[in-house]
């Protein structure tokens, strides 16, 4: 059996990083949806880094929960019949220990710089120049991820969709389904003959989709799937 899994935001949330749809998610009476934004960065590149840099702080002390292992005892089972799709940059997957894995909205953890096109890690939680530069040239970087308004890097959404359409179970963690083309990838699944899971404590948009919905958290909800194959 050929298993892709999709994860969202309701993942880590369980680790404590706070989601862009938290209740109460202003930063500086501002929303992160407004600063996650190629627009902000241009106007306001230090106040968006300042954010950014106090995102990873958050990040860093966080340790990947009870989902996050799961899906790496998932992969370890299936070998190369599992394959995982996160929307999350925020780097836990691969500190649990998952390998087969491809980041759609990039790695909070990677840098780009917008001068000379260098890109590397930068584990950073605090700069003594803002915005920071690059080590390479001294030009100007940014976070290695997708802002709202941009694309998805074409090679990791060609991985997902390939294994959104050649998957027999397809499972949603953690997310709304609210944000595309991620939120396609179970509609791509389902139309090619995939079981479609969702695991959420909540119904949302992916729910009148699913096969089957565990209601509950990714921390409990993985436990079931593993029982279940």
């Amino acid at each position: 059996m050929r298993v892709a899994v999709l994860t969202g935001a309701g993942i880590s949330a369980e680790s404590g990083i706070p989601t862009f749809r938290d209740e109460g998610g202003l930063w500086k009476n501002l929303d992160p949806k407004v600063l996650a934004t190629p627009t902000a960065f241009e106007r306001n590149p230090a106040l968006v880094w300042e954010w950014y840099l106090q995102r990873r702080s958050i990040i860093a002390k966080a340790k990947p929960n009870a989902g996050h292992l799961g899906l790496v005892e998932l992969e370890q089972e299936l070998g190369e019949n599992f394959f995982l799709i996160t929307q999350n940059v925020d780097g836990l997957h691969q500190r649990a220990g998952s390998r087969r894995l491809v980041e759609l909205h990039g790695n909070i953890w990677k840098v780009k710089c917008l001068s000379c096109d260098a890109s590397y890690e930068d584990y950073s939680t605090e700069s003594a120049q803002l915005p920071p530069r690059c080590r390479e040239c001294g030009g100007l970087i940014r976070p290695a991820v997708v802002w709202f308004g941009e694309p998805l890097p074409a090679d990791a959404l060609e991985t997902a969709y390939r294994w959104a359409q050649n998957c027999d179970l397809f499972v949603c963690i953690g997310t709304s389904g609210e944000v595309y083309p991620a939120a396609h990838l179970p509609y791509v699944a389902k139309e090619a003959g995939a079981q479609v899971v969702e695991i959420n404590p909540k119904e949302t948009k992916l729910s009148p989709l699913a096969d089957l919905c565990i209601r509950e958290p990714a921390t409990k909800g993985v436990q079931e799937l593993l029982k279940m194959i």
